[in-house]
């Protein structure tokens, strides 16, 4: 609890999915609150059950992947505040295609918001953290950070990316000296919106086989995500692995170098039809 009472923690994509759910989980911490979103009216709803558990908490529309816009943001929240303790990196979108079939624009857009989001996020408050003395930076990539996949070419690209800076951040902190503890989150099959708000590229994906994908691959309510990730801040733990697949998965990719690809592509097959067509 100490670890969250009477912070000021940013979360960012809270309008939905793990964004709420880890402000929820920080509220009943006793931290106090700044969350964004560009969905104003999921934003709304978690500003209310955040004030039903008594949080202090700031709301502002922000796309993360305007960086001017992220700039400001980190000095208004300062402003508001008066310092800055935890940033959570949390804002993400999807998409679904191949490398052939995608747009430059597609993929620069998941990019844009994937990573160079996570980018302006960190830049935009780190001077804030370690000015803090107290500061810990939360960046949340995926499973697909760990491992790649067909058709996640551009999300394999921001998540494997994002863990690359994390790691990287991580290393610069501890070497500089500095006041500022870094996470890299790494949720596997969390039940979210994420998934369903997907884009896609090529024919249309059938909606019997989204709702396959979901019942089979994604389990963990973000709930119980939330909890295991700010149990791993608190821990002040290098990586988070969340749920059971993440952590056998990521066993697999490190024992098994980049030969894990070919049964990989088997077991999706197995659950994914459209796969064989990737």
């Amino acid at each position: 609890m100490s670890e969250f009472l009477g912070r000021v923690a940013v979360v960012t994509g809270a309008g939905s999915g793990m964004g709420r759910t880890l402000a929820l989980g920080l509220a009943r911490r006793g931290a106090r609150l700044a969350v964004s979103d560009v969905d104003t009216e999921g934003l709304a709803a978690t500003v209310g059950l955040l004030e039903e558990l008594g949080a202090e908490v700031r709301s502002d529309r922000l796309d993360v992947s305007e960086r001017e816009s992220v700039l400001r943001y980190a000095d208004a929240v300062v402003e508001h505040f008066g310092v800055v303790n935890q940033v959570y990196n949390n804002a993400g979108i999807a998409f679904s295609g191949s490398i052939l079939e995608s747009e430059f624009k597609d993929i620069e857009r998941v990019l844009d918001v994937d990573y160079w989001g996570v980018v302006n996020g960190t830049k935009a408050f780190l001077p804030h953290l370690i000015a803090s003395g107290d500061g810990h930076v939360i960046n949340t990539s995926s499973l697909y950070g760990i491992l790649a996949l067909p058709r996640q070419s551009a999300y394999n690209s921001a998540k494997f990316a994002v863990r690359g800076f994390t790691e990287s951040l991580r290393l610069e902190m501890l070497a500089g000296g500095h006041p500022v503890r870094v996470t890299c989150v790494h949720p596997g099959g969390v039940k979210t919106n994420v998934a369903n708000n997907a884009g896609h590229a090529g024919p249309t994906k059938d909606a019997a086989e989204t709702a396959l994908y979901n019942e089979k691959l994604l389990r963990m309510s973000p709930e119980k995500a939330a909890e295991i990730i700010l149990d791993g801040v608190a821990k002040n733990r290098a990586r988070v692995l969340v749920g059971n697949d993440a952590r056998g998965l990521d066993l697999m990719v490190r024992v098994l170098g980049s030969w894990y690809q070919r049964p990989m592509l088997e077991v999706l097959r197995r659950v994914m039809p459209s796969t064989k067509r990737a």
